[in-house]
This record gives structure tokens, sequence and C-alpha cells, in this order.
């Protein structure tokens, strides 16, 4: 069977079918990837640095040489592992069982890649290689970002619910991002607190771009169909946690409208209650101490003794006061904001009728 080059935008559909394996190094691995590849490392990080060595120092034979030392005792491990990857791929995706179709690539499509493809090749799988390897996927990624979107946002004070209004909102058939969902942070001096570590800045970037690819394919059919529907997303700080919205979308989120809930304080006093109430007292004390400057002395002091005394209402009470004073501190410095903003009122928060009235009012203006 031979091997077929693909190119990166052909590798990301064939994706949705096939496994993709990583050849790459497991510190490389690490770092970053293509959102659900597998990986299957050709060498270790030390046996990677060893015929780096080679190659700069002596020749690309001697490096092969080493490489080839390192890659005949893995031979049988290797298929063996493809194999594996194969089968739980096709369960996960109602595939057959068994299938031989894998998606292969290395750093820059060259010889890791090449030797693990002549390999799996040689023992009966489809392989298709990436051309250029992940250094092109990086470079599809950043032009995504350059791309301009129909974007609405989705705004409101801290505790409106408009995280899970969002998702509510795709859950009733329209397009959204959870931009904090694919940082795993909440935004927010706690927004690290009972969340999973946070992808670096390059896999965030990764896994943005694949949404906003699939989003967008679904943009460009209804467009074709008359309309064009929206992504919705959060209204956020550029940055979100350790990382920050690429700036391309970044420039195009501070220009769209803003959908602004209006929510009453004590109600989203309560849902905040609801989401941090029962967590670890020490790590809300040191999520305060970390705002102490902005927040004050006074008020830390007392947010920190109301939590020591269990008082959780009162000690939320100040620190959503100061979140919404910072997030109307931070609307009045937009240019034009007024323009963009308009408000929708809602007494409790269902985040699910929510969604349903942002919809029914945005089909109701579309139809105008």
């Amino acid at each position: 069977m031979a091997i077929k080059k693909t190119t990166v935008e052909e590798f990301i559909e064939l994706a949705e079918k096939y496994p993709v394996i990583d050849v790459r190094s497991p510190g490389e691995f690490a770092h970053a990837h293509i959102p659900g590849a597998f990986s299957l490392p050709l060498f270790t990080d030390e046996e990677r640095k060893v015929v780096g060595t080679l190659y700069k120092q002596e020749s690309r034979e001697a490096a092969i040489k080493k490489g080839l030392e390192y890659f005949g005792l893995k031979m049988v491990k290797c298929v063996e592992e493809a194999e594996a990857i194969a089968i739980e791929f096709a369960k996960k995706h109602k595939g057959t069982e068994g299938s031989k179709t894998l998606l292969l690539h290395c750093w820059r499509g060259g010889m890791r890649s090449a030797g693990v493809a002549w390999l799996l090749d040689l023992y009966g799988f489809n392989v298709y290689t990436l051309v250029a390897g992940y250094k092109a996927f990086r470079q599809w990624v950043l032009a995504q970002f350059a791309n301009d979107y129909f974007l609405k946002i989705i705004g409101g004070y801290t505790g409106s619910g408009k995280t899970d209004v969002l998702r509510h909102i795709q859950k009733q058939g329209a397009l959204a991002i959870d931009l904090e969902g694919l940082a795993s942070h909440k935004g927010s001096a706690f927004g690290a607190i009972n969340m999973p570590p946070q992808p670096g800045q390059e896999m965030f970037e990764n896994m943005l771009a694949l949404e906003l690819k699939e989003k967008s394919r679904h943009t460009d059919l209804e467009r074709d169909n008359g309309q064009r529907n929206p992504i919705y997303l959060e209204d956020e700080s550029q940055r979100i946690g350790l990382v920050n919205i690429p700036n391309g979308i970044w420039k195009q989120m501070r220009v769209q409208p803003v959908l602004f809930l209006q929510i009453p304080f004590e109600e989203r006093l309560k849902h905040i209650i609801t989401g941090y109430g029962k967590c670890d007292n020490e790590k809300l004390i040191n999520a305060i101490i970390r705002i102490k400057k902005r927040l004050g002395g006074i008020e830390t002091k007392n947010a920190v003794n109301y939590l020591l005394e269990d008082n959780t209402i009162e000690a939320f009470r100040i620190l959503l006061t100061y979140y919404d004073k910072m997030y109307k501190k931070g609307l009045e410095k937009r240019p034009d904001w007024q323009l963009l903003f308009s408000e929708i009122t809602f007494e409790k928060i269902d985040a699910g009728a929510i969604a349903k009235q942002i919809l029914l009012q945005d089909t109701i203006q579309t139809n105008d």
C-alpha cells in the first residue's frame, strides 16, 4: 500500500474519521498537539536530543544510524500500539473494529514520520502523512485567527450565568464557543479553583482554531441557504487565567454587538454562592489576597474575616460588588460601547430560558 501525503486542510478533514498519531517526543506532545491526537513517540525526549545533536555536530547519516538503532528495538511495540489506537478510535466513533487507516505526523514531516509510516504501511495500514508536519498545522491555526467571523457576544456582570447560557444556546441548536471551557478557567482571580490544569497558550490556540473551523462550516452552510447565523461567545477579558485570546479574535470581539444580561444583584449573588460556596476556604482566601491591591485593604480584611466565620454570603457580597465596579469601569473604556451594547433583563437565572429568549430575539431581528 502506498503512503499518501496530505495537506493540512485534507489532514484535518480526515481526522474526523481516522485516528491521528503524533510520533514526536513526549515532551513535544505535552507542550501542545493536534487536539484528539494519540501520542506514539518514535524517540524518548533523551533519544531525540541525542539524534538531534548527531545531526548538527556530525552528519545526517550518523543521526539516521542512531535513530535506526533506537527504532529497531521498538518496531513490534510500535505496531501493537498503533493497532490498539486504531481499535480504540473505531470503538469510540462507532467505526469498524480493527480499522486499518491512520493519520501520521511529526514536527516537520521528516524522518520520524517517514520511518513510522514505512513500518505501518509495511504491516498493512493505510497511512496518510501530513506534509510539513505539526509545523504546518500551527501555521494553519494562526491563519484561522485572521479570518472574519460573524460573532455575537453575551455580556453581563459576574454571576449572571453567561457560561451556562452559552451551553444552552448550543443545546438549542445554535453555535457557541465556550472560551472559558477551552481555557479551563472561569476568568477571575477565583477562576482556577476546582478546575483542571490550564492548557498552555499554544494548546489553547489549537483547540480554539478547530472550534472556529467547525462553527464556520455551519455558518457557511447557512449563508448558502440565505442566512448566516452567528457564533456566540462570552464577553471576556483578553486574558483568561494564564492564556490569552488571540489578537485577531479579540479585536473582532471588541467591535461586535454585545447582549448584556441585566440580572439583579441578589440573584447573581445566590448563583455565585452555588458555584463557590463549597470551595476550600484556603483557596478562596488566597484568591482574595491576589486582588488585595485593587480590592483595598479594608475590604480584603472584611472578606477574609467573613470566610473565616463561614459567612460566605457576606464575603461574596463584597467580592461581587468589587467585580461589578471593575466590569463597569472596563466597559466605559471601550470606544462606542453604548452603540454596541443592548440590555435584556431577567429577574431569575434560568440558563435555558435565557438562551431561548436570546435566540428568539435574534430570530425576530433577523426576520425584520
